[in-house]
């Protein structure tokens, strides 16, 4: 079966929740635009490229980020972008705004899931979800909670939270093993703007200090605890982690990177998550490591024309103990139709094969 990871950017700008339908057709939305353009495209202009994307990917299980805040509004978009038949989740995000502030935010940016159910791929129930904000879903609950965490030098523990709660689903096929999707949109690096020198260095040590504590406290709190469970299902964390591996300028000075913290530590090797993008790299590249040719995201310099950055930030993570149950991943750039991915979104599309293992055999 096909595992599509894509951040569709700005989903939730297409949908009318209080009418239960998209919004007009001609109204101006957030999105991918060319840099002459004065105005992003329309909703029209957004379904015709989402709905093209969707049926060159054709996913089986397509986990979304910057997808709506509410199930019903994603149930609304897949109809709109696909004749296919799809069982929905999403996960909704409410977060506190300080460790004395009761008063609670709501993300509007959240992660969604959608398994095809018409081509026999699954079980009668495709999958069991799990509202991570209920307590009653374990330890994803407790461990996604805001929290204290001592991450920088100053020995001080700090108050972090997660914007955007993780996804937490059981996958049933219906051949082999279930499994477990983790999704994630944890906190991004980026700094859009020109600021004075010494107030960039602040704001981007700033973010990485709270991107890795999120990476660093869901290893701990959660996935150290799942992979040494013998009885564990077999797992894949996947999505926009906003961070890619080595070390950047401002990590440097941290000397972390989140995604590799989020993978495991080198000194418990059989707690490690594979990088289905890693797997893709030629004998050359990973010696080198290059990963130039993995890139998931494009974005515009904030301060020079016709610049763009090109960024690895969305990864598809799984388990180790069976191998070879997903596959080395893929980035398409354009569908067969010729159209640029970065016409659709502001991320390129990871695209795996999932082969689900036979627990015992």
């Amino acid at each position: 079966m096909k595992l599509v990871v894509w951040n569709m950017e700005w989903l939730n700008d297409l949908v009318d929740s209080d009418a239960g339908k998209l919004k007009p057709d001609d109204q101006n939305v957030r999105g991918p635009r060319p840099p002459w353009e004065n105005q992003g495209p329309t909703v029209a202009q957004r379904i015709v490229l989402l709905r093209e994307g969707l049926a060159d990917l054709d996913p089986d299980i397509l986990l979304i980020v910057e997808g709506p805040d509410r199930t019903e509004d994603l149930e609304v978009l897949m109809a709109a972008i696909s004749d296919a038949q799809w069982a929905i989740y999403v996960q909704r995000s409410r977060f506190p705004s300080g460790p004395d502030n009761p008063r609670q935010n709501t993300s509007t940016q959240c992660v969604g899931i959608a398994v095809r159910t018409d081509r026999g791929s699954f079980s009668a129930t495709p999958m069991t979800v799990f509202d991570v904000e209920d307590a009653a879903a374990g330890l994803i609950h407790t461990a996604t909670e805001p929290f204290f965490l001592d991450i920088g030098a100053d020995k001080v523990p700090e108050w972090f939270r997660y914007e955007r709660r993780p996804l937490w689903v059981t996958i049933h096929p219906a051949q082999g093993s279930d499994f477990n999707i983790m999704g994630l949109h944890l906190k991004s690096k980026a700094i859009f703007a020109a600021y004075e020198w010494s107030r960039w260095w602040q704001m981007a040590d700033a973010n990485r200090l709270r991107l890795l504590a999120q990476c660093r406290h869901l290893r701990e709190a959660f996935l150290d605890q799942y992979l040494s469970d013998p009885a564990a299902l077999p797992v894949i964390v996947a999505g926009d982690i906003n961070d890619g591996p080595g070390f950047d300028t401002s990590e440097m000075r941290l000397n972390a990177s989140g995604v590799e913290t989020l993978m495991g530590s080198v000194w418990k090797p059989d707690l490690c998550l594979g990088n289905a993008l890693f797997d893709t790299l030629s004998e050359s590249e990973r010696a080198r490591l290059d990963f130039s040719e993995v890139t998931t995201t494009r974005f515009a310099d904030p301060i020079f024309n016709d610049t763009h950055h090109r960024e690895m930030i969305d990864h598809i993570l799984y388990s180790r103990k069976t191998p070879g149950w997903v596959a080395p991943a893929q980035i398409p750039r354009e569908t067969a139709a010729g159209t640029a991915y970065w016409k659709i979104s502001d991320h390129f599309p990871v695209v795996a094969e999932i082969t689900p293992p036979v627990i015992g055999a």
